[in-house]
């Protein structure tokens, strides 16, 4: 999750009519070499939050992988170092070092220096890659306070050293390569000026990391934090490949098939070029669909071509099959493709050589060829597949036939969820305090946990663009429930209607009511367990509306500080210990560590230090409405938290750990992650 501060335009005064001036040649800016990069970051990164501090990392880490597909990286090494710069290390062929023809000097400068240049616009060097564009590696020396590359090729060692994309000297040789060493070493540190937040996370590098060791089985990578006394490091290779990888993500559900499905195989596109498709998948005891695709190692999260044609060969090939044994009497049933998905964990990566995506986030591949060619190799290979496993094949159709089942009786409970259109307010639950304005684009609806909170936001909030809906208790889990039992649970009924959205197949996000959905629970273990209990739901049945950006996380504070009539608010422990230092009257007593004899006794209690009187909120609902608008609702004062999904596969064993039946890893996960249960990432 990125921590957001938002405004609400709903309430933005029109703009005041300006006085048109000149508009010259004098006005015309131009960019040159990397300043087009600094001055708008997140054209080329995304954003200057977490996450794109950590696709620094993935973009060195993308060349490296590149020279692997290539067949010449075999090793590749992440280091954390102590000033929290990071190393990237491979073991591939190295930058070329020689003098560009055009640019009159080293290659490797122009590689680090100027965008659209590297070896990837051909396809004699990289038959594939990631890194389609050339902007990569440049566009992490121009972001970075300083970046140092060195390059073993033709028997020698050479450096080069930038300061924000600028090299400071020329590119020199610094040595001998012994031992015929080859590959590339590149060393950066974020730019404070870019990075209000330059400290990497292990585990997030560790789980992209994972991912590649998934999709590369020839490749071993590793990460090292050496910022700690205890080195930390974590070493990733996987011989089974997607195999693997599916087993990991199902690692928390029981499987109904004792072998794994894997197919591999290859046809050209339209250019005669070859495409290569590698597919997994098994089937479990569960309801819902975790199913990834990569192209060139990148994360599809939006589909496109590939998956279509896997899809495809799914349906296809297993009602065949179903038809064929007996299994499904003509007439009686339909099966569709819903109904082979429930509880199906699948991976599909393919290798293209001219890959077409829609849209710059490269997350939908375009190539209307690769369709039919992943369809072609899925479908002969689950075909043999099921006539060599009759047992798996016969429990895949029975659950499906399952799934066909409840998917009419889902049929039946959706139609309480439908409403007329986008906007109207009839049909709506009769606990909803809705909103006055019908823009989307500037409508918010809160969660909130309890009737009592739901009554306090009622009265604080601002009813022209922000509405209500006050839950009671804890919502079902829909981890472990179908869709039909999921839409008989009053509650989960008046979020879908109050969304709008529709559910399953019906779902439309276009018809989304509201531009943000913030979820208000208290800070305590009850209101955690309501929150993920709200974002399972949200990521298996709504899950495009946090791929877009419209879920959030409201953060109420956990302490208030009075002193005289001055009345403050902190968010966590760390906060209040500073508010309780800049209250003091006693300046010489400033420059304490923790307070911890201003710790509550227990919550709700109170506590007073020098004449200030501390209490702890036991909820939301102790707060009155002023209280309540002021520190978790004001769009001018609050601070939200956004929910992303950074790697979807991760995610989903997230929720699977967290919702899941079995408890041993739940346990593990818990114990791993309670140092950060204040901040916890989803």
């Amino acid at each position: 999750m990125g921590k957001t501060k938002t405004k609400t335009k709903a309430v933005d005064a029109p703009a005041q009519k300006k006085e048109l001036r000149g508009y010259t040649a004098e006005d015309i800016t131009v960019l040159k070499g990397l300043e087009a990069v600094r001055r708008r970051p997140a054209m080329y990164i995304g954003d200057v939050s977490t996450r794109g501090l950590h696709h620094l990392v993935y973009e060195v880490v993308d060349n490296s992988i590149d020279e692997a597909l290539a067949g010449y990286a075999q090793h590749i090494e992440v280091r954390i170092n102590k000033d929290g710069s990071v190393t990237v290390i491979d073991d591939g062929r190295g930058i070329p070092t020689d003098i560009h023809k055009v640019e009159k000097r080293s290659a490797l400068e122009v590689v680090m220096t100027v965008l659209h240049a590297g070896g990837k616009f051909d396809k004699n060097t990289y038959k594939v890659s990631g890194g389609l564009h050339g902007v990569g590696v440049s566009v992490v020396n121009a972001l970075s306070e300083w970046l140092e590359v060195e390059v073993s090729r033709d028997g020698k060692v050479w450096y080069q050293k930038y300061r924000r994309g600028e090299p400071v000297a020329p590119v020199k040789v610094t040595g001998k390569a012994d031992g015929g060493k080859q590959g590339t070493r590149v060393t950066f540190l974020p730019d404070e000026q870019i990075f209000k937040n330059r400290v990497f996370k292990f585990d997030t590098i560790a789980e992209r990391l994972r991912e590649l060791a998934f999709l590369n089985p020839k490749v071993t990578l590793r990460i090292v934090d050496l910022r700690n006394k205890s080195e930390q490091a974590e070493t990733f290779h996987f011989k089974g490949g997607l195999m693997e990888f599916v087993k990991y993500i199902d690692a928390t559900r029981p499987s109904i098939m004792r072998k794994v499905f894997y197919a591999s195989g290859s046809d050209n596109d339209e250019s005669g070029r070859s495409v290569e498709v590698e597919s997994a998948l098994q089937y479990n005891d569960q309801y819902n669909e975790n199913l990834f695709s990569y192209v060139n190692n990148i994360n599809t999260h939006e589909g496109g071509t590939h998956l279509v044609g896997f899809r495809s060969a799914l349906t296809r090939t297993l009602n065949t099959y179903a038809y064929k044994n007996g299994l499904i009497k003509e007439g009686k049933l339909v099966l569709t493709g819903d109904d082979f998905r429930e509880g199906l964990t699948g991976v599909v990566s393919v290798k293209v050589p001219e890959p077409q995506f829609e849209g710059q986030t490269k997350t939908k591949l375009g190539n209307s060829e690769v369709k039919s060619i992943v369809e072609g190799v899925v479908g002969s290979a689950l075909s043999s597949w099921l006539e060599d496993n009759p047992g798996d094949a016969k429990r895949v159709i029975e659950k499906s036939v399952r799934a066909a089942e409840a998917r009419e009786a889902a049929r039946k409970a959706r139609d309480l969820t439908r409403r007329k259109n986008a906007l109207s307010s009839g049909g709506l639950p009769g606990k909803l305090a809705d909103c006055s304005i019908n823009d989307p684009e500037h409508c918010e609806l809160y969660l909130v946990e309890g009737d009592s909170a739901g009554g306090s936001a009622k009265q604080g909030r601002d009813r022209r663009f922000q509405a209500i809906l006050p839950l009671k208790g804890k919502i079902l889990n829909v981890e472990k429930a179908r869709l039909h039992k999921i839409l008989e649970n009053e509650e989960i009924r008046n979020i879908f209607t109050a969304v709008g959205t529709g559910v399953g197949e019906e779902f439309d996000v276009e018809r989304l009511r509201y531009g943000k959905l913030i979820l208000m629970c208290d800070a305590d273990v009850d209101g955690s367990h309501i929150r993920t209990l709200l974002l399972t739901l949200l990521y298996r049945h709504m899950k495009e509306l946090i791929e877009l950006g419209h879920v959030y996380i409201a953060q109420p504070p956990l302490f208030k500080l009075k002193k005289g009539k001055q009345e403050l608010y902190a968010y966590d422990e760390a906060e209040r210990d500073e508010l309780v230092k800049r209250l003091r009257s006693d300046r010489g007593r400033k420059e304490e560590g923790k307070i911890s004899d201003a710790e509550p006794a227990e919550e709700g209690a109170m506590a007073v230090v020098d004449g200030i009187t501390i209490s702890r909120f036991k909820g939301l609902g102790e707060m009155n409405p002023e209280q309540l608008w002021a520190t978790t609702m004001n769009p001018e004062t609050r601070t939200i938290l956004q929910v992303t999904i950074e790697n979807a596969a991760d995610a989903d064993r997230t929720f699977s750990i967290l919702m899941g039946d079995e408890v041993e890893p739940r346990r593990d996960f818990i114990e791993k992650n309670a140092k950060y249960v204040r901040n916890l990432d989803i």
